[in-house]
């Protein structure tokens, strides 16, 4: 089941084409590089009322461009739920968020308000956590989050966009450290989690030198987590934005990797993430792909979809 993160009002994705897409983050509006765009331009007067753009490096990375001055940093809300997020522009073309998980917290969020609804309250761990996008979202809907990053200023931002939303009273755990040997320390110590939600890179080093590649090690630390997951697990959430994996490489991984306790009552999803062009391009009912998803679901968590594809 595909999703689409369509109930945004302060993002919007205005155009995409010729390598690029075009997006208001309220009322900033910025040109990112996208791969998959191998279109051309629907609206390209629109274009100019960039504020800033971002253009890659033929030697590597890139930088942005500014073509007019705004804030270092501003708010955009979500209002399906009621979050606030800080949106900055960052290095290697990033923003602080991603707009297509909106689709993800919907469901999530709704997995932990009806657990909270039968007395329970979910422990929900969310690995290589970023800006906290889900952290948030999972506050607000009652959870304990554990959130666990290795960049200080990322968890330092999931921290802000939390304190930005109006949850620091609610129960969140911040992480500075490697994913990898938090999950091997939390195996050790015995602890369960209702949730777990995972990003993994697709290649990166650890603090010692360790090589990480996502075709070689995914399975294994997949297999790692589950033995994680409480005996009623709410979900297990697996985002790739591994360009060449189909939303089944990931959906086989977690359909190996389950443990016998809990094969017989789980259930499972897995689809493409997507954005909604707005304009021209919109009318026809273009979608932009951004990543996929795959997901071990506990007894009675379903996803929910009005436009699946």
């Amino acid at each position: 089941m595909n999703l689409t993160a369509d109930k945004w009002q302060d993002y919007e994705l205005l155009d995409t084409g010729d390598g690029m897409k075009l997006e208001r983050w309220g009322d900033i509006i910025l040109s990112r590089p996208d791969p998959q765009v191998i279109w051309e331009k629907s609206e390209p007067s629109l274009w100019h009322k960039a504020a800033a753009e971002y253009s890659r490096s033929s030697s590597g990375g890139g930088q942005w461009h500014y073509n007019r001055k705004f804030p270092e940093h501003w708010e955009i809300g979500y209002g399906s739920i009621g979050l606030r997020f800080i949106i900055e522009p960052m290095g290697f073309k990033h923003t602080g968020l991603f707009p297509e998980q909106a689709a993800n917290w919907e469901w999530m969020y709704k997995a932990v308000s009806g657990a909270i609804a039968e007395g329970r309250r979910p422990e929900i761990l969310n690995l290589f956590g970023y800006t906290g996008g889900a952290t948030v979202a999972l506050a607000k809907a009652g959870a304990a989050v554990c959130h666990v990053d290795a960049s200080k200023g990322m968890v330092t931002r999931a921290r802000e966009n939390v304190e930005a939303s109006g949850l620091s009273d609610r129960t969140v755990r911040y992480i500075v450290d490697d994913a990898f040997k938090f999950v091997a320390r939390e195996i050790r110590r015995g602890h369960k989690y209702d949730g777990i939600i995972m990003d993994p890179p697709s290649y990166g080093r650890g603090p010692s030198g360790e090589i990480w590649k996502l075709e070689d090690n995914l399975s294994g630390f997949v297999k790692s987590c589950m033995e994680l997951l409480s005996d009623r697990p709410l979900f297990l959430l697996l985002n790739s934005y591994t360009t060449g994996f189909s939303p089944s490489v990931t959906e086989n991984i977690l359909r190996l990797s389950v443990p016998e306790r809990l094969s017989g009552s789980c259930s499972f999803e897995s689809g493409d993430l997507l954005l909604p062009l707005s304009g021209k391009a919109g009318g026809k009912g273009i979608v932009l792909p951004c990543g996929s998803y795959a997901a071990l679901l506990g007894p009675g968590v379903e996803i929910y979809d009005r436009f699946a594809f």
